[in-house]
């Protein structure tokens, strides 16, 4: 068998030199249900520190500094924070691709990322002023990500090509379960902001625990990583698409479909009071609304995220689910647009969940396939995740004009389905995954 004859990308020419480096080799056994259990409680952690202060407590903070300029504020921190976000994440995981420790690649930065999270979290529980907020703020980010992009990368270390849709959706199951444990962590508090941020670092640092000392990491000899050169280091950042179409063609997709799943919920909050007139007819209150739709949606994630998954490895096929959960995301999108009611919000939810949660577990094991290098996963991956983070950016500046000048919510969730919808066009340009 030759090399090209393997599943997913070939390994790097410097992995055959004088025998193969298992850490750079593509895996092929199964990996156990104690290590698929400390990925998935890493999501969880992550997600809780992340998604508790975005939902509430730095809202619940910028209020304590300031009332009146309470949404500025909270406009300058998290923008800020994502836009180290952007920067941290194939940064951090082009760091891990050339560690050698002794403990393996990821292992460092998943410590680190969590140590430097929990340590800013703590931090922001007595943040004095602003500045110090959105600087503490940041280095949560940053770390949260640095670990992010080390354990996104030991999926495709570790976990055969056969296997990782089913453990791609266990992760994406683990990310909706921390979105949702921060909820419930800042509904706890009651308030108390100091609080919340303690017992998110607690968080954070707990889901790490199991995979730190069960990752089975391992090590990249000296001798098998290249020669540092800044200039090089920094170019490697540029993926060309005309050398590596397929990824190129991966990251557009995905950019595409969170476009469009961004655009669905980031004015969920007014469509409630302005289109459905929640209250009015259903003497609902918008946010609680809000948190009935995103509990549906997030149970439909979970669900279909391992189904999905689990489904893609024993066909052995990606695009077709993925083309599939696209167009599950756009209908969705229809709903909403053309049922602006509360049922017709229920069902929009439910929907979209389905199809996302699917979308996330099989894209993610696509995208694995993809990868230029086995040298650089870290890196790459950390590439792939700005098209994640990038739609928070992008979609604000894309739905302000259909809400306010072209046409309101019909025009809004129209334009979110056919943004959705190309995704799923593009997919079929990727030609070595069926």
């Amino acid at each position: 068998m030759s090399l090209s004859d393997l599943p997913g990308p070939v390994p790097d020419p410097a992995v055959v030199r004088g025998g193969s480096t298992t850490a750079l080799a593509e895996p092929v056994d199964r990996v156990r249900a104690l290590w698929i259990t400390g990925v998935v409680l890493i999501n969880v952690g992550i997600n809780a520190a992340f998604f508790g202060p975005i939902q509430v407590l730095l809202g619940q903070q910028a209020a304590h500094f300031d009332e009146g300029q309470k949404e500025a504020i909270l406009a300058l921190v998290t923008g800020c924070g994502a836009a180290v976000s952007l920067v941290a994440n194939p940064l951090f995981g082009a760091f891990s691709d050339r560690t050698t420790s002794r403990f393996g690649r990821r292992v460092p930065w998943v410590m680190v990322g969590a140590i430097l999270g929990a340590v800013a979290l703590v931090g922001l529980a007595g943040a004095p002023n602003v500045a110090v907020m959105t600087i503490l703020w940041c280095l949560v980010q940053a770390g949260c990500n640095g670990a992010y992009a080390a354990i996104t990368a030991a999926i495709p270390d570790r976990v055969p090509v056969p296997q990782r849709g089913t453990v791609g959706g266990l992760a994406a199951m683990g990310q909706t379960v921390g979105i949702l444990i921060g909820a419930v962590i800042a509904a706890a508090v009651a308030g108390n902001f100091s609080a919340g941020y303690l017992v998110c670092a607690a968080a954070l640092v707990a889901g790490v625990v199991l995979y730190l000392f069960k990752s089975d990491d391992q090590p990249l000899p000296a001798r098998d990583r290249p020669p540092f050169s800044l200039a090089a280091f920094f170019r490697g950042f540029w993926v060309s698409p005309k050398r590596y179409p397929d990824f190129a063609w991966a990251w557009l997709t995905r950019l595409l479909v969170n476009i469009g799943n961004h655009m669905v919920t980031l004015y969920l909050l007014f469509f409630l009071s302005d289109a459905v007139h929640v209250k009015e007819t259903e003497g609902i209150e918008p946010a609680v609304g809000v948190l009935i739709l995103t509990g549906l949606y997030a149970v439909m994630v979970i669900v279909t995220s391992v189904i999905g998954g689990t489904l893609s490895d024993r066909m052995g096929k990606r695009k077709p689910l993925v083309i599939a959960s696209s167009v599950i995301i756009a209908i969705a999108s229809l709903i909403l647009g053309f049922a602006p009611t509360w049922a017709g919000a229920i069902t929009g939810a439910l929907v979209l969940g389905i199809g996302f949660g699917a979308y996330l577990a099989v894209d993610f094991a696509l995208i694995t396939q993809v990868l230029p290098t086995a040298m650089d996963r870290g890196r790459d991956l950390g590439v792939i995740n700005v098209a994640n983070s990038l739609p928070q950016v992008v979609a604000p500046l894309i739905a302000f004009p259909f809400v306010t000048y072209w046409g309101g919510y019909v025009s809004l969730y129209v334009a979110a389905a056919v943004i959705g919808l190309l995704g799923a066009v593009f997919v079929v340009k990727i030609k070595s995954v069926v």
